[in-house]
Order: structure tokens, then C-alpha cells, then sequence
């Protein structure tokens, strides 16, 4: 019996030390969780009930250099519906006049809502969408639509807001404009001015107070938001319209692949417009890639000012040294270079062969005397920056490409393919970089798409224009190509383009586009200044790949898109004097921009002789000068005007024109 209680009492020892140890270590485990990992599970509870939520910040606007919107932040909103929510009562009762409501509103017929709240409602479906990107005002009507109107604890309606880019212009102007998203490059000046426009987002503490149900734990942020700046860019949306229209008439005839076409001013370099049109499968035009910025290529004879400043600055030929245009036809190693007309131009001086585009004689010109060092010619080039990147904030900017002798893919051929735009790359904004130098007397301004950044009504930050190059090349070298550039234009390639109102200057292009791959594409180009004697905007127009039983010749394919813009924008310019036009009869007008554009005398604001004039472009002339105009009559020509040629015109005058 001892024995026996001894045995019992042993193994009730063993089992109180069992529990003592496992206690103890309870106790331990409990000792560790509290106070060596105390810390991390308190910060997890805390986690779990508290969270820091992002306040996004008011996204800054974009303007134009007239203070038009370019891009703002709206709000737009999705209706969706939780159709658990609403009694059967309410549901039952409403559920034909709501979806009566949302056929007027949403333009789809009652049964189709019909049938999807009932499904929705039978489903038990607690999410389903009613209407999506909805504005401020049609988003106030549909929540106060039948049932909806009850909110969203009786009524089921579900409102989900979020803050969008809108971009006043469409889709004109939509590459320039760009974006800035989340994990997608920059683009455009969205992209480019996103750390002035972004601001910084705040953060405010929640508490979880129910499921999916949070609320502001003070009654203050933890971090205010800061808004972002606005920003004035230099694009004028006038010009921006007029640059657009031009070229998307030109690329829909001529069934073109994609062009560009851009506006700078030359004193400051300010791009006033910058238009890139691409044609899409079905055959209409969009802004699809911002061609003059990023697409480099071989600029053909547009190049060939290049190379007559190069020759010109190292006085190896004057304006008067002559060239045998040899029948047209001349070759270089085994490969043939041919003048556009046949037979060629004879025996013609430099200024002559820079007029008619001879590639025969501009070849010899390089050729002949920079064969023996050819890196004189390239160096010449590389001084005036034709080798460097502009370095614009638009992220995409194409490389130039000028070949130098010592690349290891220089040959025989390089020297004289480059005398004409060919074995070179150059993009669009980079080769008007160049011309608006030459019309800005040598100096060379790096093209600017920003003017200044304001908060509100405060300056933060203002931007002037920056000198690339003080000098380019001499001042008598500038003289000599600026009249060349000219009778390019008077007697020239370009003649068709030749208006006896108003004086434009600048030079054709035409060349072989991937000529390596398949034959008979083209690049049609025309660069330069207007007005030719005293410029204030230089501009470029680039059209790849026309329709070539239509016409690929630079003149006929680009250079009506840069007499369009520079005449229009000539016309809408503010016109601050008096306005001289031509006494002229309405069947001698060619166009009726041509008396549009005639020079402005500065004594004070007179009236012109309208007569004989399309009645737009005498509105315009008329409103631009203050006056208040009536037309009487349909669309056509002026026929008469309530206030005669030279009498004085005041602010607010109303002028009756009779057509």
C-alpha cells in the first residue's frame, strides 16, 4: 500500500513539474511577446486600425502665351449601384422610374436599365456600373434621380470621383501637350513641366472605425498638400490652330504618312506653334508622335544654306564663283548626281545654284575645294552647332548626325553627299534652329517652350532667352545668304510661293526618304523667315512620304503650308498703325490673303479700301484695328463700306460692310 501511494505521489511530482514547466515557459513566451516583441506587435495592431492616407495635390495648369487653357485638372465621375442596399419596397417602387430617368439621360432604352437593375437586384450584384466619366453637372441630376436620390444607405447609389487631365484644344496640339502618368515615360510639356505643375500630395491619419470605413483621426493633416504651379508656356493657340489646318489640309491631299510643322519667333526663340500630324490606318491624321523634336533624318537641299554659309566663311567661293552644271549630271565614285531639271542650268554662279537648287554645282562647290581636307568643312559645320542636340525639356529630342573624317565610316562618297543634305541627320527643330539664326542677323537662340511659373497671381520663376551662339558666322555672310534666301523665293524653287504683298524668304527641300529599303519615297520640305526684310518668325514645314503622282517637290508639297501659316499669322498679327492696302479690283486678287498681307506704315489707324476684298479678311483687318463690324449680305466679296478708305477709325467704331 506504501508502495503504491509512493508511486502515485511520484507521478503526481513528474505532473506538477510538467505544468510548472510548461507555465514557466507560458510565462516566458508571454515575458518575450510583451517586452522584446512588444513593439512590433503593437506597431502591427496599430497598423491594422490606423493608416497614413495620401492627399493628392491640385495638379497646376498649363497655359499659352495668352493665358489660354492648354491643360487643367477637372473632375469626372462613375455611378455605380448597389443593388442589396434598398428595401424591396423602395426598389420595387422606383426601379421603372429610375431606369426612365437613365434612358433620357444616357441615350439607351428603358428596358436595357431595366433589365440590368432587375438582373443586378436578383444577382445580389452590390457593385455593377451605371454610367462612367460622368461631369460635374450630369453627375448632381443622376444622383438625384428616382431611388438614387435616397443615398447611398437607402438608395444603393454608389459615387466614385476622381480628378482627370483635360485638355481644352482636343486633339489638336495633343503631342505638344503631352501627359504625365504613373510608370509611362514623360511626354510633351505635360511631361516635361511636370515638377513645377505636380506640387507634393499631403497625408492625413485615419482610424478603421468598420469594414472598408475610415476616419480622419484629428481634425488636421499631418501633412498639407501643396499645389502645383502653373505654368505659361510660349505656344500661341492662334498660331497653333492656323499650323495645324495648314498642314492637315496639305498631308489629306497629298495622302502624305506624317509631317510637322512649327513656328518660332526669331528674336527669342519662343515656339509659338509646333503641330506633328500622323496618318493612321484609316487614313485620318492625328498628333501620334512629335515628329519635329524627335524624328531626325537627311535633310536634303534644306541643308545646302549649310554648306554655302561653310564656303562662303572660308572665302573659298564668293556669291559670283561659277559652276558648270555639266548637262545636269556629274559623278563621284561610280555614283551619279543629277540636278532636278534636265539638261541642267549651263554655267551659273553660286547665288544662281542656291536659287534653282542645282545639286551639280553646290556639290562642286564642296567638293572641289575641301576634298583635300575635308575636316575644314566639317569643323566649319560643327562651330555653327550643327553637331549638338538643342537640349530641350521635351524628353525625346533625336541626335544629329554629321559625319566627320576621322568616323571610321567616312568615305569617298561622304564629302560630296553632304554638300546636298544627304549621309547628315538633322531634326526638323534642329535644322529651324539653324535658319532662325540666319534670320536673327547670326545669332543663334535655343528654341523655349516656357515663359514663366506662377502660383496664383505670385512670379515663381521666369525664363528669358538663352544664346546658343553669338555668331553663327560673319555679318556679311548673313547678308549674302539672306538675299539669296530670298530670290529663292522671288525667282527660285520657291517662286510659286511669291507674293508681291507681303516677303518671305527661305529654301526648298526634296529628298529620298529610306531609299535603302524600297525607291519613291519622298521628303518635302521648306524652311525660313517672314517678313524677309525685317523677320519675325522663322518656321519649317516637313512632309514625309506624299503621294508622288500628286507632287513631292518641296515647293508644291511644303511650301504652300508655310505661306498658309505665315500669311495667316501676318494677318491676325495686332496691327498697332495704319494699314496700306493696294488700290485693287477683286478679279486681279490671286488669293485672298495676298491683300491681306500688305506692309504696315506707323502713323495711326486708318481705314483701308476693303473693296474687292473676301469679306473674313476684311472682319479681320477691321476687329484687329477696334472696330465693331456688320456685315450685310452672304459669304463673298466686299462690294462696299460705311466708312471711306483714310478716314480715322476709334475703338468700338462700327463699320457695315455690303457684300
Amino acid at each position: 500500500m506504501a508502495t503504491t501511494d509512493k508511486g502515485i505521489l511520484n507521478r503526481a511530482y513528474i505532473a506538477a513539474g510538467i505544468l510548472l514547466l510548461v507555465g514557466i515557459g507560458i510565462l516566458a513566451k508571454i515575458l518575450h511577446v510583451q517586452v522584446a516583441e512588444g513593439k512590433k506587435y503593437r506597431a502591427l495592431t496599430e497598423k491594422r486600425i490606423f493608416k497614413n492616407d495620401t492627399i493628392p495635390a491640385n495638379r497646376g495648369n498649363l497655359y499659352d502665351s495668352n493665358g489660354q487653357l492648354l491643360a487643367t485638372s477637372i473632375s469626372k465621375f462613375d455611378i455605380r449601384f448597389d443593388a442589396v442596399t434598398p428595401s424591396e419596397k423602395d426598389f420595387n417602387e422606383n426601379v421603372g422610374k429610375l431606369s426612365d430617368s437613365l434612358s433620357r439621360k444616357l441615350n439607351k432604352p428603358k428596358s436595357y436599365f431595366l433589365n440590368k437593375l432587375r438582373k443586378a437586384r436578383a444577382n445580389k450584384n452590390r457593385y455593377i456600373l451605371i454610367a462612367k466619366n460622368l461631369d460635374y453637372g450630369d453627375y448632381k441630376e443622376v444622383i438625384n434621380f428616382p431611388l438614387f436620390e435616397k443615398g447611398p444607405y437607402k438608395g444603393g447609389v454608389i459615387v466614385e470621383q476622381r480628378v482627370v487631365r483635360d485638355h481644352p484644344l482636343g486633339k489638336m496640339a495633343e503631342r505638344i501637350v503631352g501627359y504625365d502618368k504613373p510608370g509611362r515615360a514623360p511626354v510633351g510639356l505635360e511631361g516635361a513641366f511636370a515638377p513645377y505643375l505636380r506640387g507634393s500630395d499631403g497625408v492625413r491619419l485615419k482610424q478603421k472605425i468598420a469594414k472598408s470605413q475610415w476616419k480622419p483621426v484629428n481634425g488636421a493633416n499631418e501633412v498639407e498638400p501643396v499645389d502645383g504651379y502653373d505654368v505659361y508656356t510660349t505656344i500661341d493657340v492662334n498660331m497653333q490652330d492656323v499650323a495645324h489646318h495648314a498642314l492637315l489640309e496639305q498631308l489629306e491631299y497629298y495622302e502624305a504618312d506624317h509631317g510637322t510643322a512649327v513656328v518660332m519667333e526669331v528674336a527669342t526663340g519662343e515656339i509659338k506653334a509646333l503641330t506633328n500630324l500622323g496618318r493612321a490606318k484609316s487614313g485620318k491624321y492625328y498628333e501620334k508622335r512629335n515628329y519635329a523634336v524627335w524624328e531626325a533624318h537627311e535633310p536634303g537641299s534644306t541643308f545646302k544654306l549649310m554648306s554655302v554659309i561653310a564656303a562662303l566663311e572660308d572665302k573659298v567661293v564668293d556669291t559670283s564663283t561659277v559652276f558648270d552644271t555639266k548637262g545636269g549630271k556629274i559623278s563621284y565614285y561610280g555614283r551619279n548626281v543629277r540636278d532636278s531639271k534636265y539638261g541642267g542650268y549651263g554655267k551659273i554662279n553660286v547665288a544662281k545654284a542656291f536659287e534653282v537648287s542645282s545639286n551639280t554645282a553646290l556639290v562642286q562647290m564642296i567638293y572641289d575645294n575641301y576634298k583635300s581636307n575635308p575636316s575644314d568643312y566639317v569643323d566649319r559645320l560643327y562651330e555653327m552647332n550643327l553637331g549638338n542636340k538643342i537640349g530641350l525639356p521635351i524628353v525625346g529630342e533625336g541626335s544629329p548626325l554629321i559625319p566627320h573624317p576621322d568616323d571610321q565610316g567616312w568615305n569617298g562618297l561622304s564629302l560630296p553627299w553632304m554638300g546636298f543634305g544627304y549621309g547628315v541627320e538633322l531634326t526638323p527643330l534642329q535644322t529651324l534652329t539653324f535658319y532662325n539664326a540666319v534670320a536673327n542677323d547670326g545669332v543663334m537662340v535655343k528654341p523655349r517652350l516656357i515663359r514663366e511659373v506662377r502660383s496664383k497671381d505670385r512670379l515663381v520663376e521666369k525664363f528669358d532667352k538663352e544664346i546658343i551662339n553669338p555668331s553663327i558666322c560673319s555679318q556679311e555672310t548673313i547678308d549674302k545668304v539672306k538675299v539669296m534666301m530670298e530670290n529663292v523665293v522671288r525667282r527660285g524653287t520657291a517662286d510659286n510661293l511669291y507674293s508681291p504683298n507681303f516677303s518671305m524668304a527661305g529654301k526648298t527641300g526634296t529628298c529620298q526618304a529610306e531609299y535603302w529599303i524600297k525607291p519613291g519615297n519622298y521628303i518635302a520640305s521648306f524652311a525660313g523667315y517672314f517678313p524677309a526684310d525685317e523677320p519675325k518668325y522663322s518656321c519649317i514645314v516637313v512632309i514625309h512620304k506624299p503621294n508622288v503622282k500628286k507632287g513631292y517637290y518641296g515647293n508644291i508639297v511644303a511650301g504652300p503650308v508655310f505661306k498658309k501659316i505665315a500669311h495667316k499669322i501676318y494677318a491676325n498679327s495686332p496691327i498697332k498703325d495704319e494699314i496700306q492696302l493696294p488700290q485693287i479690283a477683286s478679279e486681279e486678287v490671286e488669293k485672298s490673303d495676298e491683300v491681306f498681307y500688305s506692309k504696315l506704315q506707323s502713323v495711326q489707324k486708318k481705314v483701308p479700301n476693303l473693296k474687292g476684298m473676301e469679306v473674313m479678311d476684311a472682319v479681320v483687318i477691321l476687329e484687329n484695328m477696334g472696330a465693331y463690324v456688320e456685315v450685310k449680305g452672304e459669304a463673298g466679296i466686299v462690294s462696299n463700306q460705311s466708312k471711306a478708305p483714310g478716314q480715322i477709325i476709334k475703338n468700338g467704331e462700327k463699320v457695315v460692310l455690303t457684300l
